[in-house]
């Protein structure tokens, strides 16, 4: 499975769902989303996969204050590690 995308209202602004794996191929695509409805949070409960590419993308949006909803924790895990690293 590749990366799924889905769009969703929610309280306070718009949620971004992500479902699959995330690579550095998708992050093109994901970086146009989130431009385009500059989403409060990303959902990442159904997330699979992801490389380091977007485990430093992941920590940027959280810097820049997106949330990262229901992020497991060997992803993380990586965040805190890749932030301790630069």
């Amino acid at each position: 499975m590749t990366l799924r995308i889905e769009s969703l209202a929610g309280e306070h602004g718009t949620i971004l769902k992500l479902i699959g794996r995330i690579r550095a191929e998708h992050l093109d695509e994901l970086r146009g989303q989130i431009a385009a409805s500059d989403p409060s949070a990303l959902e990442l409960k159904e997330v699979t996969l992801v490389d380091a590419d977007a485990v430093r993308f992941l920590g940027s949006c959280e810097s820049e204050g997106i949330q990262l909803l229901n992020c497991s924790a060997y992803i993380r895990e990586w965040i805190v590690r890749e932030r301790e690293s630069a």
